[in-house]
């Protein structure tokens, strides 16, 4: 018989309901959000972006666990590794009992019938699912919606004999997980491009032909296994790790959809290429949200709160960076004085792999001294309204600080 598998909760609802308000809320954000997402004390004027902070399947992803540890107590509960990149929430589940199988010394080998493991709001891979139903372990899937839509159109692509060409991060264990699908299929490919530069490459070799060794050496890890570029990348489909930045995306569809017709033609290039938009929603409200605050509202300076190895924070944090001072930070513990801050440097890299320290950069006199500051706030999908409260609370106290 095979191994349970939750899906759709564990019917704990509303028993969890109360340990998690009291985890993750903040009266504070309630009050700011009741002020239209305006907020002024003193010389702090504060405006909230109209969308930030837990998204759906985050706050699905978190309520799971939590189900998960009361259906379970006297059950070893594993994650397959952090649930969000949020570490405080990934904190709080560890001080509950909960054991992360990226931590050191953790071994998925090792795991059987009276384990209990939670699959990550980011999914995971085929291979790591199959090993884990093999041995039996009792599995909560809490993989978002979005991600398996994702899925839904990479496997038509891996079906229908298109190479699906994935913008994300290749280290990312969404873009991981969402490149194993096509191996569902016989002669599935994938390929994992980062961003317009690598895109270019791509598109070059689409157009050309080229250096094929060459072309295997800069995407070593990025493809799927027997790649052949010469074969592969004559039909491609299109798709998104979830976190992405939209116009990023758009723009690495338009470079390839315009190498298929210079190498096809237009005639042809229904047989060549496809693209579905597969960010989703929830991220890309947010990235609007933060559009419409640079639009409209006179800032001097932007916060974005998440954890550094958000993608989706860090993409908030890179639609801000040009036009105004920008600083990502993980928590209010960042902002350490009114002269003083931790960030992380908002740049184009990859974060690190999962469990890597990410350098911080420290910023003197970044708090205005003088005048009333406007400051702009927007928070990750994975970072919780508790947290954005504790920033707000600090930038209040620094301003009163310095009046």
């Amino acid at each position: 018989m095979p191994a349970p598998m939750f899906r759709k909760g564990l019917a704990l609802k509303h028993e969890v309901a109360g340990a998690l308000a009291n985890d993750y809320h903040s009266a504070l954000v309630d009050s700011i959000r009741a002020a239209d997402y305006e907020w002024q004390v003193g010389r702090l004027r504060l405006h909230l972006a109209r969308e930030f902070g837990f998204c759906y399947g985050v706050d699905r992803a978190v309520d799971y666990a939590y189900q998960t540890r009361r259906r379970f107590p006297e059950r070893s509960i594993y994650l397959t590794g952090e649930i969000i990149h949020n570490p405080q929430v990934n904190q709080r589940l560890r001080a509950a009992g909960i054991r992360f199988l990226s931590d050191t010394g953790e071994d998925m080998a090792r795991l059987g019938t009276n384990d209990v493991v939670i699959l990550p709001a980011f999914g995971v891979t085929i291979a790591m699912l199959a090993q884990l139903q093999r041995q039996g372990c009792t599995l909560v899937d809490t993989t978002c919606g979005s991600v398996l839509n994702v899925w839904k159109n990479v496997l038509k692509y891996a079906r229908d004999g298109y190479t699906a060409v994935i913008h994300g991060k290749v280290r990312h264990e969404e873009t991981q997980a969402t490149a194993s699908q096509v191996l569902k299929f016989p002669g599935g490919r994938s390929l994992v491009v980062l961003d317009q530069t690598e895109t270019a490459l791509l598109c070059d070799f689409i157009r050309h032909g080229g250096d094929e060794a060459m072309f295997m050496s800069h995407f070593a890890g990025a493809m799927s296994p027997s790649f052949a570029p010469h074969r592969d990348l004559q039909r491609v489909g299109l798709a998104n790790q979830t976190t992405m930045l939209m116009s990023e995306s758009l723009a690495i569809g338009e470079m390839i959809r315009a190498a298929m017709v210079d190498r096809y033609g237009e005639t042809d290039l229904e047989a060549h290429y496809r693209a579905f938009d597969t960010i989703c929603s929830a991220t890309q409200d947010r990235q609007d949200a933060v559009a419409t605050l640079l639009e409209h509202k006179d800032l001097d300076l932007m916060i974005v709160i998440g954890g550094y190895n958000s993608s989706n924070t860090r993409n908030l944090a890179r639609l801000a960076k040009p036009l105004l001072p920008t600083y990502h930070i993980a928590d209010a513990t960042c902002l350490v004085s009114s002269r003083e801050l931790r960030h992380r440097p908002v740049d184009r890299e990859p974060p690190p792999p999962q469990g890597t320290p990410v350098s911080e950069k420290r910023a003197g006199d970044w708090l205005p001294r003088e005048h009333v500051v406007t400051i702009g706030l927007t928070a990750g999908a994975s970072t919780p309204d508790s947290v954005v409260g504790q920033v707000v609370e600090r930038l209040e106290r620094f301003t009163a600080e310095t009046s």
